[in-house]
């Protein structure tokens, strides 16, 4: 049984407020509808979240309407905040249209940025430095006397400490005394290393005598050090931490929430989210890599789908004995799990894990069955197979290796593939019952396959706006009206890979094709390897289909 709670934390408990929804969506291909931002909202709502960073209503009309239709749902756990900066210089509080807006935003608590560092108060914002406290003292205030609970952003913090500590540590101390709820200290440009947050954080501490409870950290990763630095924060007293799923925003992104959340729970022994509610951390991850339209990082600390998986046969055979001897958490703990890897690299624990895993019963084979067994695989490999990538073919080998469940459920006879530039009149291509084409470019595909299902022979033509496009659809045509379930099936992804090969080179090369597929419950990867890409592009195909009726049990 593995155990990470620390001795000397007892459970104290830790803020977490989240900054997805705004400070995520200025990363670079990061964009959600009001809908989108709704949907997140919940989400990270049932995670337990404690605070939800929504939007700058006065920014743009997207997040006013998100604010108003946010008002109307009741969250259980998480508290919506609203961000805006403050006033405009030369302007009063209760004139300036930004705090205004914030003012009558239908939520309790507000967020604004102010200037801490002294070389924007003078090059940006070019005023004296006694005017900047004057905008930050004024805004805190008219916002609170507005009835909100405010977070000022002490923006730029750690570099105006470095260069002017005591006007800085003055910024944070005029918020405070204005009645911010919370000062956020902000390494707003993401160059500060662990060493130096915490040696600033005590300073605060024991030089400047400040209360840590009131304040919070918000770091950014341009030097990969944003989770290293929140947990620099954490560790003299701060209790308020800032953050993105997945690390989302500007350049290289915020600090990680996805790994935050757990160092702080199961290593540190904060009382984070709960140790219930951090089993979700993985599916709230991924929903937010699906409805941002992002794909999710594979190898991410512990929320990647290749954060608990196995590769060398010798560390597979470790795990089996004992989990703990490569792997730093029970994967269930965060809502992942253990995978065994098939390879070049593999032994046989990796095989007999990998066949348990798939449901495939290995224990009747001999110790020179499994011999030969895993030499073949390690033959397919060499020959360009990648079953490391597709578990659906890995599964379709084995039970045909082991003549078990699976079947053939149709026999190609033939196929041909036409791809053309400037076609006929779409008229003249209305006799083809295709999906609908785009015909971009005035270029189309045809496919025509020939199969054998149930001892009939099925010939039929499709259109498509590629050539696997146009194969895929003819192959579902002649085969829907024997295997209407097929209708569930999509194809989700598709990626080619050149294999390099010692007599073959450019065009000539082998080649690997990967498509993931998907029904309502499941997704699955399949492969194929030849010289010639639709050929490939056919057997990772078939293989697909034939994954998706053998899971049926047809």
């Amino acid at each position: 049984m593995m155990k990470h709670d620390s001795d000397y934390q007892k459970r104290e408990s830790i803020e977490v407020y989240d900054t997805t929804l705004r400070d995520g969506t200025q990363g670079e291909g990061f964009s959600l509808s009001i809908d989108d931002k709704l949907m997140i909202a919940d989400i990270l709502d049932e995670l337990g979240v404690h605070f939800v960073e929504g939007g700058f209503p006065a920014s743009n009309p997207k997040d006013r309407k998100f604010f108003e239709l946010a008002a109307k749902k009741r969250f259980k756990n998480s508290k919506l905040v609203a961000f805006g900066s403050t006033k405009r210089k030369n302007t009063a509080a209760k004139d300036d249209t930004n705090l205004q807006e914030l003012g009558k935003t239908l939520v309790d608590y507000t967020a604004i940025f102010g200037k801490s560092w002294d070389l924007h108060v003078k090059s940006v914002l070019k005023i004296s430095l006694n005017e900047n406290l004057d905008i930050i003292a004024d805004s805190v205030n008219f916002l609170k006397t507005s009835g909100k609970k405010i977070f000022f952003d002490a923006e730029h913090f750690f570099d105006g400490f470095k260069h002017n500590e005591e006007y800085a540590v003055n910024t944070i101390k005029i918020a405070l005394e204005a009645g911010a709820y919370k000062v956020v200290l902000c390494d707003t440009n993401g160059g500060f290393l662990p060493h130096e947050i915490s040696k600033v954080i005590e300073k605060l501490k024991y030089y400047y005598k400040m209360d840590l409870s009131m304040l919070g950290i918000h770091t950014h990763n341009d030097t990969d050090c944003a989770v290293a630095n929140t947990i620099a924060a954490i560790m003299p007293g701060i209790r308020h931490v800032q953050g993105t799923i997945n690390g989302y925003g500007e350049r290289t992104g915020n600090a990680n929430l996805s790994s935050i959340i757990p160092n702080l729970e199961l290593k540190l022994g904060f009382n984070v989210i709960g140790k219930e509610k951090l089993k979700g951390l993985v599916k709230v991850s991924r929903l937010v890599d699906e409805i941002s339209n992002n794909m999710p990082v594979k190898n991410m600390p512990y929320v990647g789908e290749s954060a608990f998986a196995h590769k060398a046969g010798m560390h597979a055979n470790a795990v089996l004995k004992n989990p703990s001897s490569y792997e730093h958490i029970e994967p269930i703990s965060v809502g992942n799990n253990r995978r065994f890897l098939i390879s070049d690299l593999s032994g046989k624990s990796n095989i007999e894990a990998k066949a348990k895993e798939l449901g495939i019963d290995l224990s009747k084979l001999t110790i020179s069955e499994e011999t030969e067994l895993l030499n073949r695989i390690k033959e397919l490999e060499g020959g360009g197979f990648d079953f490391e990538s597709a578990d659906g073919s890995f599964k379709i080998f084995m039970d045909k290796y082991l003549s078990k469940k699976t079947k053939n459920y149709f026999k190609l006879l033939a196929f041909r593939v036409n791809t053309e530039k400037n076609p006929l009149n779409s008229a003249n291509l209305s006799h083809i019952n295709s999906p609908p084409l785009s015909l971009e470019n005035n270029i189309f595909s045809e496919a025509v396959v020939m199969i054998e299902v149930q001892g009939k022979t099925e010939h039929t033509v499709a259109l498509g706006d590629g050539p696997v496009n146009a194969l895929d659809n003819a192959l579902r045509k002649a085969l829907i009206k024997f295997y209407p379930i097929l209708n569930e099936m999509r194809l989700t992804d598709f990626k080619v890979r050149v294999i390099s090969n010692r007599t073959k080179f450019g065009t000539a090369s082998y080649v690997r094709v990967l498509i993931e597929s998907s029904d309502k419950e499941d997704k699955w990867t399949t492969l194929g390897v030849s010289e010639n890409i639709i050929e490939a592009s056919y057997q990772a195909l078939a293989d697909s289909i034939t994954y998706k009726l053998n899971k049926e049990g047809i």
